[in-house]
């Protein structure tokens, strides 16, 4: 069974996205609501302790006075999305720190709008509109985001840890953050979204649109220890061309299964993008154009076409790679709007990194991410030599809070890694059918 995938949207039309293929049944979590909240749908509890998210953020989350969320503050629990908007509304201002613990299936049917002077929510989606210093995680049998997304916009220092968001739409009903599974907005600073799980069930024409967005001056993000899969698009660091104010964001341990783009698509700014598992990209991986530099370390590409370079544009981006393996890797001819970095990709820009990070070898990649990436695998981090551990507790006091500064150049540079050599495991240099015993991906007609 095809799903298509058509490519105009709002964020910005980009040529030559396909039709979804292969859609995989969602896994369902069980999660019984422990405790009533906010009245008929849920009262929340102080916890007696202040308690935080587990490990501490890394990659650009580090920067910029660092992401702590809600570390310091409150702990309240949770069971419907009004309960997490009431415990938004009901702190002492929009800055007061606070952790909100999550248990079980939040839905359009338990998630309403709560007002209140320190918040700004709405009906129909998880709202961090005009807060700070607040972690999300779910806990307990689990939390669930069901077709319901998480909308951050104007916002700094967020921590969403261990949720599983499916199946937002943003046509056909219902409806909800503009199809976007996580979506970040205006003026956000410092977002860690760590071990989540970002699913799908196909493209655009099936109503569904980004996993993982950034757009319109978002700055020091992290997506790590997560899962996307399943959707036309994985994600996306820009709205257009034009808007170029996004920059300084890290992707490392996910896994991107069964995505036919983006997997960022990058439009200015820069990216570290390390120690990533990658399957079945079907129409283009990284997608770096408008000037962007993307920073490409230690990941795993596998069964995937066109996984690197410039797509549907002719407004060139920028890599530094090293470490990478190429299994099965598939590369479509250049031409004027489509600049492959394959099949033997090499570096034509340098990254500086402003923070320390360890690089797991990648051919152990694909182990690893498979036991630590995604909600509900115990929170559990790569050591660095490709073994998972439990990390310790963050800090129970914030940090320097984040500024909102104007957008710059790259960071002073700072610590780096040493490069690799790349390795490619039976690629080609062009593509025009996919890997046999696969679906075949049908290019939609450019826009």
């Amino acid at each position: 069974m095809y799903m298509t995938h058509n490519s105009t949207a709002r964020d910005s039309k980009t040529k030559g996205e396909a039709r979804m293929r292969r859609p995989v049944a969602l896994r369902l979590y069980a999660a019984l609501a422990t405790t009533a909240l906010v009245a008929a749908t849920g009262v929340v509890l102080s916890v007696p302790e202040a308690s935080a998210a587990t490990g501490a953020a890394t990659g650009y989350a580090t920067q910029n006075g660092g992401t702590t969320g809600g570390a310091g503050g409150q702990t309240v629990r949770a069971t419907t999305g009004t309960a997490i908007h009431a415990a938004l509304c009901g702190r002492a201002s929009s800055s007061t720190p606070i952790t909100i613990e999550v248990e079980g299936t939040v839905n359009h049917g338990n998630t309403s709008k709560v007002s209140g002077a320190s918040c700004n929510t709405a009906d129909g989606v998880i709202e961090l509109k005009q807060v700070s210093n607040v972690t999300i995680v779910g806990v307990g049998s689990g939390a669930v985001f069901d077709q319901l997304g998480i909308h951050i916009r104007d916002a700094s220092n967020i921590i969403i840890q261990n949720v599983t968001v499916r199946n937002v739409k943003k046509s056909g009903s219902p409806t909800s953050n503009g199809g976007d599974a996580i979506g970040m907005e205006s003026n956000v600073r410092n977002v860690w979204a760590d071990h989540v799980t970002l699913e799908a069930s196909g493209g655009e024409s099936e109503g569904y649109d980004g996993l993982f967005d950034m757009k319109d001056n978002t700055q020091y993000v992290t997506l790590s220890y997560s899962i996307l899969r399943n959707s036309g698009r994985g994600g996306l660091v820009g709205s257009s061309e034009s808007d170029l104010s996004n920059s300084f964001i890290t992707y490392h341990h996910n896994l991107y299964e069964n995505i036919d783009s983006r997997a960022p698509l990058l439009r200015g700014g820069t990216a570290h993008i390390y120690n990533n598992h990658y399957v079945s990209l079907n129409e283009s991986g990284i997608n770096s154009r408008a000037g962007a530099r993307a920073k490409v370390d230690n990941n795993y590409f596998e069964d995937s076409k066109d996984v690197l370079g410039t797509f549907y544009t002719d407004a060139a981006g920028y890599w530094q790679v090293s470490g990478n393996v190429f299994d099965n890797v598939t590369w479509s001819s250049p031409g004027s709007e489509n600049k492959p970095a394959g099949p033997d990709p090499k570096s034509n820009t340098t990254v500086s990194i402003p923070y320390p990070y360890s690089l797991d070898g990648a051919g152990c990649v694909p182990g690893v991410v498979s036991r630590t990436a995604g909600a509900d695998k115990g929170l559990q981090v790569s050591n660095g030599n490709c073994s998972p551990q439990t990390p310790a507790p963050t800090p129970t006091s914030p940090t320097t809070p984040p500024t909102t500064p104007t957008p710059g150049p790259t960071p002073t540079p700072g610590p780096t890694q040493p490069g690799g050599t790349n390795l490619s495991i039976g690629a080609g240099s062009t593509a025009p059918a996919r890997p046999t015993g696969r679906a075949t991906a049908t290019c939609g007609t450019a826009t």
